[in-house]
């Protein structure tokens, strides 16, 4: 019987060496490709805390300055309360009136004490 494909013994080791290479082959690791805008995990996450910590700062600043408008503008109204207030006092008679009794009532009891300690300081 004759080999019409000629494998003899040599060429089926070549064969079996060969398909054992290329079996081998397909577990080595590949060269990677790595892409021009890669950006590793450490330095993306960098770069959200540090936009975060903009972030905070940001709003902590924009929160001070509320605060400081909010106490300016609750200063001025205070003062502005106050001024009429005073300014209604002033238009108003009966508050007159009553601030001239009340003038004339601490005379009155200043006098009594004086008075009063004259004497004491006679009787002594």
């Amino acid at each position: 019987m004759k080999d019409p494909l000629r494998t003899g013994f040599a060429e089926r080791q070549k064969a079996a060496a060969e398909a054992k290479k290329a079996l081998l082959a397909k577990f080595k690791p590949k060269p990677t490709v790595t892409a021009s805008t890669f950006v590793s995990r450490e330095e993306r996450l960098a770069a959200e805390r540090e936009a975060a910590r903009l972030a905070r700062e940001q709003a902590r600043e924009e929160a001070r300055l509320a605060a400081e408008a909010k106490a300016e503008a609750d200063r001025i109204a205070a003062a502005k309360a106050a001024e009429e207030a005073r300014l209604a006092l002033l238009n108003n008679e009966e508050a007159q009136l009553a601030l001239k009794r009340e003038e004339r009532k601490a005379r009155k009891a200043e006098a009594k004490a004086e008075a009063r300690a004259k004497r004491e300081a006679k009787r002594r």
